[in-house]
Order: structure tokens, then sequence, then C-alpha cells
């Protein structure tokens, strides 16, 4: 009798622990499922100033990234190992295209991401001297209007991307085009307050070309695109001729280029405007920490230089 009964008590114990097991591995399946669902499609950019374009129209629903960290050069950027195993797990690529990016198609040779070019439908200004001529001037970001059509860009491939928030890429997209319509603006106000005569923008990198046309600026620089190389004698002689002629009241440099417009400071004795930003934007407590911040401050920075304000 007792035999039986401890027969029984073992039975039962058995089979609780065989439904608890059960309610347990079903519960952390569907924890997993769950945590599949939840999980945001994943986009990498190729630069700073194109995450904070694409981060502004994504919203909640994406997860983005860029391959370069704040302060960076991009031209010719070597990605890690551990950029390339990022870009293996990723949905989407985004790259600014012309030329911009020399190491992109290595980069993405072993992964099954999409990409999407953000110059498309952008006419570009071929380089007008030096190393590159005749080639497309990949700065096309720093013209507000044109960076609209970057915004294009990214909405379609969101879209494509993740229909089911299709609504919500078009009206962010669309809100932040009226931000960049809005910073253009105050831009070409900047720019008008400089004298005509003066309006000569002299830089180490020919990275001005879409907002000089968008504002009337005349621009001469030290190289084209950067790279190794660039910089010539020749180069520099005739930059130095450019600002002594012109009278120029100041010369710029990009922020990820480092001193290179010192020889021309030295030689002609004209100030040093300070330094632009175009390739990368600066961490959260710097001067450009984002894109709208980065349009702005140059445009008041080129415009105190050339107005003889320059600190």
């Amino acid at each position: 009798m007792i035999v039986g009964m401890q027969n029984k008590k073992m039975t039962l114990t058995l089979t609780v622990l065989a439904m608890t097991s059960a309610l347990s591995l079903s519960a952390c399946g569907n924890s997993t499922s769950t945590q599949a669902e939840n999980e945001k499609p994943r986009v990498l950019t190729t630069f700073t100033v194109l995450a904070d374009m694409a981060q502004n129209v994504a919203g909640e629903h994406l997860e983005v990234e860029s391959i370069t960290e704040p302060d960076a050069e991009i031209h010719d950027y070597q990605p890690t190992p551990a950029d390339i195993k990022k870009a293996e797990d990723v949905d989407l690529i985004l790259n600014n295209g012309m030329g911009l990016e020399r190491w992109f198609e290595k980069f993405v040779a072993n992964t099954n991401a999409k990409t999407a070019v953000l110059t498309e439908g952008i006419t570009p200004i071929p380089i007008a001297e030096g190393e590159y001529e005749g080639k497309p001037n990949p700065h096309a970001w720093m013209s507000p209007t044109a960076a609209q059509t970057y915004v294009d860009n990214i909405v379609k491939a969101f879209v494509e991307l993740d229909p089911e928030n299709k609504a919500d890429y078009e009206k962010n997209g669309a809100d932040y085009k009226a931000k960049l319509a809005d910073v253009d603006a105050k831009l070409k106000e900047s720019i008008n307050s400089i004298p005509e005569n003066q309006r000569a923008l002299v830089s180490c990198e020919g990275a001005f070309s879409y907002l000089a046309r968008d504002t009337g600026l005349t621009e001469k620089y030290l190289w084209g695109v950067n790279a190794e190389g660039a910089l010539t004698p020749k180069r520099v002689a005739e930059v130095e001729d450019f600002v002594k002629t012109n009278k120029v009241p100041a010369v710029f440099c990009e922020s990820t280029v480092g001193d290179k417009m010192q020889p021309i400071v030295e030689s002609t004795g004209v100030p040093f405007g300070g330094e632009l930003y175009v390739d990368s934007l600066t961490g959260p407590d710097g001067e450009a920490p984002t894109f709208l911040e980065l349009l702005q401050f140059d445009a008041e920075r080129i415009a105190a230089g050339l107005t003889g304000k320059t600190k």
C-alpha cells in the first residue's frame, strides 16, 4: 500500500516537472520570437553627415550608424576588420557616390546588404583645377538645395527597406527638407553680408563648389579632392597669386586635413579665417554636432572671415 502511494507521488512529481519544463521552453521561445520581431532594421552610412541626415528621416523605426567616427577624414579612409564585419550584418548601406568613397566597392564586396547612392539625380559640378580636373566634385551635400535630393533618396531607400512605415519616412523627410530650406535662407543671408568685391573663398580642398554656386562666391583651392600627392608647389604658387591679386581678406581650411593652409598664410600675410566643417561632424560638444549646425557654422565663419571679423 505504501509502495503504491509512493509510486503515485513520484508519477505526479514527474508530470508537474514535465509541464513546468514545457512552459519554460515555451516562454523562452516566445521571448526569442518577440525579440526578433522587435529588432529594428540596421542602416550603415559611410560618414557622419549622412548618418545625421538618415537618422532625421528614420525616426524611431531604424537603427542608423556611421562607419567613420566624428572628425574623421572620409576620402582615403581605410575600413577596419570590425567595419567590414559590421557591414555583413546590416540591411542597408548608404553612400555618397561621385567618387567620394574610393574604398566603397571593396568594402561592400562581402555583404548582402542593399546599397543606395544618395547623389543620384544631382548634376555634378566638375572639378575645375588640379589633379582631378574634370571629374565630379563629390561634395554636393554642402549645398542645402542639393542636400534635399539626398533626403529624397534616403526616403526612397527606407520605404523600400521598410514599407510598413512609409508614411512616417515621407513625413520625416518633408520636415527635414523644410529645415534645410530654412538653413539655406539663413546661410545666404550670412553670405550676402559680405561686400561683393570680397566674396572669394580660398580653402584647402575644393569642397565648397556647390555652396559657392548657390551663394555667388568665387572659389579657389589647393586641391580638388583630398588625396595624397594632390598638393603641389605649382598649386601653392597659384593660390598665393590669387590671394594677393584679389586682396582676399582671409583663407580657410577643412577640419579633417590639418594646417595645410599655413604656407599661404605665411607667404601672403593674410589672416587664417579658421577651420570649416565638410566631411565630418564633430562630437556632441563640438561646433558642428549636426549637419544643419555644420552648414550654419560654416556660413557664419566664412562671412566673419571675409568681412574682416576673424578673431
